[in-house]
């Protein structure tokens, strides 16, 4: 009977080393395996968006899904004692979203207790829903669940984070601490706001470009010249209408993007904003299509408030958004399909752009052929 001869300590030792490797081999792949999932999920979403918004349209007469409380009529808001009267349309849309999710949640009439309770859904009338929360008029045509999870590229973990955790509102990361003014943008966050951070959970990941939920030309909404997250459409008399938009209004719907996500992080897990042109995002076009398309290969875009100039901006992340992908601070970028020239008339990949005036078409810094 032979005695078996236990591991020498080199022999040990090569055998750590084989295994070492083979997870340094292994551990990119599957991430990148993992990551490909989340990616065939988010487009999965956008594509569940696309059809819901189809369905939309089949029921309101040919529109796009948005906000449809407008100036003027006299609304009931869930938990308000009578109905109210709205001065510009942007308020009106902020009454809908409260009015919808209070339905929703339940929320109505509770008291309202604090930063961490069950309060009611508290008012809203300063911000334009219609950039992070446009979907809330779909949530007839979702799922049941609430918060939505088709809402959240599995990709966007605050988000995901908020949903897992709606009534927390101590968690809320946009009101984490003290962003270095000199890489975000600290001057317009107001994250503190109760009324804002009881509806992060209901955020959505893809953004409804402006050209669905306003005009294509003036008056209409447009982009402020300080940060690519806040958007102007005048006041009083002057304020830009809203909603009531149509898919018929739509000339190229292959061509055309609907929503987008704001950050492409399949390419590159830190991120990178929709307005640098190696960003590839995915993004729902008008026919219903998703695709993951290259920003750079896409029309430059417009400021439809001064449609006669190349209309550029640098990006200012945001508190937990990705940082700059290259360049300074200040280097600025086109605005690509956020801000599509001519709006829903125009086209953003596979032609030109529509309406190009000599003196942007001549200008050198126009993306040339």
């Amino acid at each position: 009977m032979t005695t078996r001869k236990a591991f020498t300590l080199i022999e040990l030792l090569v055998v750590i080393a084989i295994i070492a490797l083979l997870i340094g081999i292994l551990l990119p792949a599957l991430g990148k395996a993992r990551a490909s999932a989340r990616n065939v999920l988010s487009q999965s979403n956008m594509r569940s968006l696309g059809q819901s918004s189809n369905n939309y349209a089949a029921d309101f007469n040919d529109r796009i899904f948005s906000y449809s409380w407008r100036a003027g009529p006299s609304y009931q808001v869930a938990g308000v004692a009578a109905p109210t009267t709205y001065n510009e349309d942007s308020d009106a849309a902020a009454a809908q979203n409260t009015d919808i999710l209070r339905r929703l949640t339940g929320r109505i009439d509770n008291p309202d207790t604090g930063v961490t309770g069950t309060g009611k859904i508290r008012n809203w009338t300063f911000r334009l829903v219609h950039r992070r929360f446009s979907h809330c008029v779909l949530f007839d045509y979702l799922t049941s669940a609430q918060p939505e999870p088709i809402a959240a590229s599995p990709f966007h973990r605050d988000l995901i984070q908020w949903q897992e955790n709606p009534l927390d509102l101590s968690i809320v990361p946009y009101a984490d601490g003290n962003p270095d003014p000199a890489l975000y943008d600290d001057g317009n966050g107001d994250w503190d706001n109760p009324a804002m951070k009881q509806r992060w959970a209901f955020a959505s990941t893809y953004q409804v470009v402006p050209a669905a939920w306003s005009g294509n030309r003036l008056p209409t909404v447009y982009p402020s010249a300080d940060t690519p997250h806040l958007f102007f459409g005048g006041s009083g008399t002057n304020a830009a209408p809203l909603g009531n938009r149509r898919y018929g209004q739509v000339s190229f719907p292959s061509g055309k993007v609907h929503m987008f996500e704001e950050h492409d992080r399949f390419t590159d897990s830190a991120g990178i904003a929709w307005m640098y042109p190696e960003a590839k995002c995915n993004l729902l076009f008008f026919d219903g299509s998703v695709r993951s398309e290259i920003s750079g290969e896409a029309n430059p875009g417009w400021n439809p408030n001064d449609p006669d100039d190349l209309w550029r901006q640098a990006y200012v992340p945001l508190d937990t958004f990705p940082l700059h992908y290259k360049g300074d601070t200040d280097d600025e970028w086109f605005q690509y399909y956020r801000w599509t020239r001519e709006g829903l008339g125009g086209i953003d990949y596979g032609g030109s752009e529509i309406g190009v005036p000599d003196v942007v078409r001549d200008d050198p810094d126009y993306p040339k052929p």
